[in-house]
């Protein structure tokens, strides 16, 4: 089952020098293990444009759909067995320590 790890930190967030190669070696690792089916850093929130139709009618607008303290700055997409190999999974990942973790099942039923 698939399972999309959702990375946020506040505005607040800097990485420190030894952060940036702590993931790329747990990206790394993890992709060897073949849990890692994709994983990326997003460029900032304030770059995003969020769009919605309704009754036909498109709304555009600059920036996240939600204002949050907190905001998404990378995914990763992993394989693993249960909700509690994934959280396992997660709590392994460089940024548990530095920002916050989602751990949210991909519904399967579309796939």
């Amino acid at each position: 089952m698939h399972y999309l790890l959702i990375i946020s930190h506040d505005d607040y967030f800097a990485p420190t020098p030894k952060l940036v190669p702590e993931i790329v070696a747990w990206t790394k690792k993890r992709r060897d293990e073949r849990v890692l089916v994709d994983s990326n850093p997003l460029v900032p929130s304030s770059q995003a444009i969020t769009v919605r139709v309704r009754e036909g009618i498109v709304q555009r607008k600059n920036g996240p759909f939600a204002k949050s303290r907190e905001k998404m700055c990378a995914y990763a997409l992993i394989s693993a067995k249960s909700m509690d190999d994934a959280v396992s999974i997660a709590i392994t990942h460089p940024m548990a320590r530095a920002a916050t973790i989602e751990v949210r099942p991909v519904w399967q039923e579309l796939r």
